[in-house]
């Protein structure tokens, strides 16, 4: 199959790809797959699970065989570019990454580009696998976290709500805090072009923060930043479809697709339909938005949803998901359920 044949990139790159949608779930490899949590547990470590080919190979390809998904999303996290950067992190089983928080002030090192590629070279080698190993009509996707939400883990460490280390560092020192940013731009749009190189054939743009930010600050630390990177990657690979997702930033979303050049966006479960088919579909393509607490619950609240979203969203560029990613706690069985009442 061509690669402009492929349901997702037709989707993404403004057709109506027809009924039933093209469809996958965010974070559809995970432990709520009985052969992911084998895999976890195999690899003896989040990251040496990320930087195995063999095994990141296989935990992507997990879930297009169990459900045949229309796209796979290369298995891997957004915090692999702060710890190609020199940034130690490390996952707490049951409690989810650690990082050594950055001081206010901090500053990256000057970008290795060389360093930084080679770290992350097992990521790209996944990508090249991958290319081989999904079926023709698979959509791949590449990702990485967007600065600003990298830079709110870099700065407190973790997690957590409200990143008021990082909001802090924003307010008391300014200049140092965009050299952050912009340092993390460069590097994720470099990041980005080398899984594009790899094999990637959309990438997407997680900003899973982006809700922490007053308007100005969305300004500066999510618009500014995507923006840049999307122009970057755009000068190197001007085909390659690019989607953001600016998680929980309300009405912002429709100046997010207007503004940074994106493709098309991701939309949370908290965003109307009928909303985004208005202001977001006219810019390019939406993709979403179904409660991930469906996966856990299922029946005919589920069934209802999908019709409400698809209704509103189906007559346009249009890729069906979940508002943020499927959980741990989901049951197969709903996926199937789900998939079974999109495809008919």
């Amino acid at each position: 199959m061509k690669t402009d044949d492929k349901l997702l990139l037709r989707a993404i790159r403004g057709e109506n790809a027809g009924s039933p949608p093209p469809v996958w779930l965010m974070r559809q490899a995970g432990r709520y797959l009985p052969e992911y949590r084998e895999l976890r547990q195999k690899a003896d470590g989040f990251l040496n699970l990320c930087y195995t080919p063999e095994y990141a190979i296989e935990a992507t390809m997990q879930p297009i065989r169990r459900f045949g998904f229309d796209a796979s999303i290369m298995f891997s996290d957004i915090l692999v570019v702060p710890h190609a950067l020199g940034r130690n992190v490390w996952f707490e089983p049951g409690e989810g990454p650690r990082l050594d928080p950055m001081n206010i002030g901090n500053a990256l090192p000057v970008f290795d580009e060389d360093a930084f590629h080679s770290h992350l070279k097992p990521v790209y080698e996944t990508v090249a696998g991958l290319r081989e190993s999904l079926p023709a009509e698979t959509a791949l996707i590449g990702f990485a976290g967007a600065p600003w939400t990298l830079a709110t883990y870099m700065a407190a460490g973790r997690g957590k709500d409200e990143q008021e280390h990082a909001r802090k560092w924003m307010f008391t020192d300014p200049d140092s805090f965009a050299a952050l940013i912009d340092g993390l731009a460069d590097a994720v749009a470099q990041y980005l072009i080398r899984q594009i190189d790899s094999g990637a054939e959309v990438v997407q743009i997680f900003d899973s923060w982006a809700s922490a930010l007053a308007p100005n600050a969305f300004d500066r630390y999510c618009i500014a930043p995507t923006k840049k990177i999307v122009e970057t990657v755009r000068a190197v690979h001007p085909n390659t479809p690019i989607m953001g997702f600016p998680r929980g930033c309300g009405a912002s979303y429709e100046q997010f697709i207007r503004e940074t050049g994106v493709d098309g966006v991701s939309i949370d479960q908290g965003m109307s339909p009928d909303w985004a088919a208005n202001a977001l579909q006219p810019h390019g393509a939406v993709q979403g938005n179904l409660d991930p607490m469906h996966m856990i619950v299922g029946g005919d609240a589920m069934k209802r949803d999908v019709d409400r979203i698809v209704s509103a969203l189906g007559d346009g560029p249009f890729v069906f998901n979940l508002g943020h990613g499927i959980t741990p706690q989901a049951d197969s069985a709903n996926v199937e359920a789900l998939l079974k009442h999109i495809r008919g």
